[in-house]
């Protein structure tokens, strides 16, 4: 069953893409009157949007004076993309050993739609189908508690993984990089698929340093 897009939901993921690009500072507050009229919304979507922004950890909201926006400093973020990469990487090894037929299927489908993004270089639809093909990986390893921990890794890095698609011939190489970590599946090549899927993560994050320097 496909999940319906909100108004909500959709000023979220601007207001999330607006963060990782800088538009915003840490501790600024969003001023929800020019927000609103800027997307050209009303209130109550928009404040929808800052309850999820506030949930994913990107805004706080303080009672009678609003919210604001709460973004990790450059040195967390390393951080937060070091953990991820090993988490990723843990993932790869496991599911190298234990992602049945079916999963690899919807693996290859998944990966097939990340070549169509590609062809238009739609870098947001990449995004949400890149999710896709993660998320089968996850769920490959037969570990649901890991699954889980690196699923909420991923959410609150996706604001910065999806800005560092935007640089310059960067869908190109993750789609390679992809390719790399299907085979390694596909092979059940567990030190083969922990490389290259931690090599993934790292690349992420030496490309959202570039995009922000």
């Amino acid at each position: 069953m496909t999940t319906k897009t909100t108004t909500a939901d959709l000023i979220y993921e601007r207001l999330e893409a607006m963060i990782a690009d800088g538009r915003f500072k840490d501790g600024e507050r969003l001023d929800e009157v020019s927000l609103a009229r800027e997307f050209g919304v009303s209130r109550t979507p928009l404040r929808q949007a800052l309850q999820l922004l506030s949930s994913s950890g990107l805004a706080v909201f303080h009672p009678n004076r609003g919210t604001f926006v709460r973004t990790p400093d450059f040195v967390r973020l390393v951080e937060m993309f070091e953990v991820m990469a090993e988490l990723e990487a843990w993932c790869a090894k496991l599911a190298a050993q234990r992602i049945t037929t079916a999963q690899v299927m919807l693996l290859r489908q998944a990966a097939l739609r990340c070549e169509r993004a590609l062809s238009i270089q739609d870098y947001r639809q990449y995004y949400q189908e890149n999710e896709t093909f993660h998320g089968i990986i996850y769920d490959a390893t037969g570990n649901g508690f890991l699954a889980e921990e690196t699923r909420d890794m991923q959410r609150r890095l996706r604001p910065f993984r999806q800005a560092q698609l935007t640089v310059a011939d960067r869908l190109t190489s993750s789609m390679k990089e992809h390719r790399q970590v299907l085979e390694a599946l596909e092979a059940h090549d567990a030190r083969q698929a922990e490389t290259v899927m931690r090599e993934h993560i790292r690349i992420q994050s030496m490309t959202y340093k570039q995009l922000r320097n």
